[in-house]
């Protein structure tokens, strides 16, 4: 059974995503490793939307209540209790580096696991696009994998205005350095196995290989996602047309509905 279209009901959630991203550490530094090492840098975000749920932990203050809160009743002398605010932290986001070794460390190519955050307005969303901009002013080939269905999306295909006649499910980008006034559009559609993606490194280098599809099935079979998703609910946003019918003959021929 394919995975990925019934992650969490917004997306993948951080620990999922981070999980992804150490498997792809593992898959791509075998075929660099002659002339690259791969490093997981982060950056912080604005909690915007409610997407900052998934977000590193809280931090708790205390404060006294007010006096008008606590009511007494009838007389009786009432505890009072010490009330605790969470306050929301900056959502720590995650994204691939791959360097060159032989350059003392220059950033060749970055691959991004976009995230719900990044594809709404707000701070997830200003950050994602400085990023963007940031690797095609300095040179450096982008990646970017979008496996989570909602906002809109935001990838650096998107800003030829013909990447959205291409609507699907999923989608991958990469724009690569060396041809920078082109970028690669894979549109990912639910009923299909995912790809394999061809990972741009330095132009003396052959492409490395990355293989959506196995990495998904692993990490959910290492993670035991199938006993703790429930495949008898929607997922969120639900699945329309041809999809939705796909997904619950797919889900009842699996005994899971």
């Amino acid at each position: 059974m394919k995975p990925i279209g019934w992650t969490s009901t917004r997306g993948l959630s951080s620990k999922r995503r981070t999980n992804f991203r150490d498997s792809w550490a593992r898959a791509l530094l075998p075929e660099s490793r002659n002339v690259s090492s791969l490093k997981i840098p982060r950056r912080a975000t604005a909690a915007d939307h409610g997407y900052g749920a998934r977000g590193p932990d809280v931090r708790i203050v205390e404060c006294r209540a007010s006096e008008s809160a606590i009511q007494p009743a009838g007389g009786i002398a009432l505890a009072e209790p010490i009330v605790l605010t969470a306050e929301s932290e900056p959502v720590v986001q995650r994204f691939l580096e791959i360097i060159d070794l032989s350059t003392g460390g220059r950033v060749i190519t970055v691959i991004e696991f976009v995230s719900p955050a990044n594809k709404v307005p707000g701070d997830g969303l200003e950050k994602y696009k400085q990023k963007q901009a940031e690797c095609r002013g300095a040179g450096v080939n982008l990646v970017e994998i979008d496996l989570t269905r909602t906002g809109r999306r935001q990838l650096l295909a998107h800003r030829w205005h013909e990447a959205r006649q291409h609507d699907s499910t999923y989608q991958a980008s990469i724009w690569r350095a060396a041809a920078a006034y082109r970028v690669e559009l894979y549109p990912l559609r639910l009923a299909v196995p995912l790809p394999t993606l061809r990972i741009p490194l330095r132009p003396s280098d052959a492409d490395a290989v990355l293989d959506l599809q196995s990495l998904v099935d692993a990490v959910y079979a290492a993670s035991r996602y199938d006993r703790t998703t429930d495949y008898r609910a929607p997922p969120e946003p639900p699945l329309e047309g041809e999809e939705a019918v796909w997904a619950d003959s797919l889900l009842k021929a699996a005994g899971r509905r």
